[in-house]
């Protein structure tokens, strides 16, 4: 998994497999093992020091590993791992995969004390090898053993869902949406472990729509024709008291092209442009507004789940069968863009399109012109409406671009931009570790 990497001053190093740790108690290199040409050695062996030490049993998963040297610098820290705990493991396939486990380290200026980025695996055997050099050249490597404890059942934070999945191909607004099982208390950790790296640099930052939903987005859409990974190092993160991460997850999407459709309500038209050229403008009827039920939301909307046929029922969003409004009918190539009700469809049947606001809030299309928006637009494709006096909520479905920057960043757990070149903005470890 790839690890964040800080501007400046900083040299990462990549490690084995990962595992766990809880206490800072330290061992120290005696006599250096040293390798040397037979050349007269006129500078002090490097020395090493580890924590948590050998022996260290039972140490907590978000314990940073800390490495330091006297008389020489740091070239190179290994941490392998082996899972003993079989419930730490996931019981997922691919669930030891080395580079979905791979750890990386800071290592300060001088290059004499490196710390983990990450957390380690609870339930699980670790091994840290670290080499040093002195000013001669002549290498010291160390290492220390340690155990971490497991994961306690009913208290595992894992991935219930994720928006959106890997190998997905989605439009420039695009959220990432994740769902965990149990909620989160310690958010800032949390946000800290989930790293968003693209190909074009834009900064980002989480959200907590809920104790249970966090959700990244950019400062700015995202630009067109670009790979993005999200690394959820959770394993080992405590999500709230004795809540532990037990697995890593990777995600890995493409942003396709841009598509932006506007519409302003009044004018019963929507204009469609793709990587900033207009491509074909559709006759549209909107919302009746004759109450606030059936107005057409404005503000910026991004494109949802999406069905060839729908059945549209006013009871499910709140208006039982027979009350005044209600209405179920069968649509086709439907595309949600709230979660309050709002679609775009096929409703060839209504006469008013591209004259007249009619519908019972949703966008209206003829056929040909449905099928098409339904065959071109992609999850994450951009509606941005507007003329209408129904504010669309920022979170009314993925209504997120509905705050400005500011906004988001207040929202955000620890209140900073996450670069998407090099990675999260604080520590994933244990407060006061």
């Amino acid at each position: 998994m790839t690890g964040k990497t800080h501007p400046a001053v900083t040299r990462r190093f990549g490690i084995g497999l990962v595992a766990l740790a809880l206490v800072a108690t330290a061992c120290t290199s005696g006599d250096a093992e040293t390798q040397s040409n037979g050349d007269p050695v006129d500078a002090e062996p490097a020395q090493l020091s580890i924590t948590p030490e050998t022996g260290a049993e039972e140490i907590a998963p978000n314990t940073p590993i800390r490495v330091s040297a006297e008389h020489g610098v740091i070239t190179d820290v290994q941490v392998d791992q082996v899972v003993v705990s079989e419930a730490a493991a996931g019981g997922e396939e691919g669930d030891d995969d080395g580079d979905l486990y791979a750890m990386t380290g800071t290592l300060n200026e001088d290059e004499t004390e490196w710390v983990s980025d990450w957390n380690l695996r609870p339930g699980s055997e670790i091994v840290v090898t670290a080499t040093a050099e002195n000013g001669s050249g002549e290498e010291t490597e160390f290492s220390a053993e340690f155990t971490t404890h497991d994961a306690v059942p009913g208290q595992r934070l894992e991935l219930v869902s994720n928006f959106p999945s890997s190998g997905d191909t989605v439009g420039v607004g695009m959220p990432v949406v994740i769902n965990f099982d149990l909620p989160v208390s310690n958010k800032a950790q949390v946000e800290n472990s989930m790293n968003v790296v693209a190909e074009k640099e834009v900064a980002g930052a989480w959200n907590w729509v809920t104790d249970q939903m966090a959700v990244f987005r950019p400062e700015q859409y995202w630009e067109a024709y670009q790979e993005v990974t999200v690394d959820l190092n959770l394993a080992g993160v405590e999500a709230s008291e004795g809540v532990f991460g037990v697995r890593n997850y990777q995600i890995n999407f493409e942003i396709g092209r841009e598509l932006i459709a506007t519409m302003h309500v009044p004018d019963h038209e929507m204009v469609i442009e793709i990587d900033g050229e207009e491509d074909r403008v559709i006759e549209v009827s909107n919302g009746a507004a004759n109450r606030r039920f059936d107005t057409t939301t404005s503000g910026v909307h991004v494109l949802m789940e999406r069905y060839t046929q729908l059945t549209m029922d006013s009871a499910t969003v709140g208006i039982p069968e027979d009350a005044p409004g209600s209405y179920r009918v069968d649509v086709n190539y439907a595309v949600r863009t709230s979660n309050s009700g709002e679609f775009v469809h096929e409703m060839s049947a209504n006469g008013n399109i591209g004259s007249a606001n009619t519908s019972n809030g949703c966008t209206n299309m003829r056929y040909d012109d449905a099928k098409w928006f339904f065959d071109n637009t992609l999850m994450g494709d951009i509606l941005d409406t507007t003329g209408t006096d129904r504010e669309f909520e920022w979170d009314n479905g993925w209504g997120y671009w509905q705050k400005s920057w500011d906004e988001w960043l207040e929202g955000s757990e620890t209140g900073e931009p996450q670069m998407t070149s090099y990675g999260t903005p604080g520590s994933v470890h244990g407060e006061g570790l």
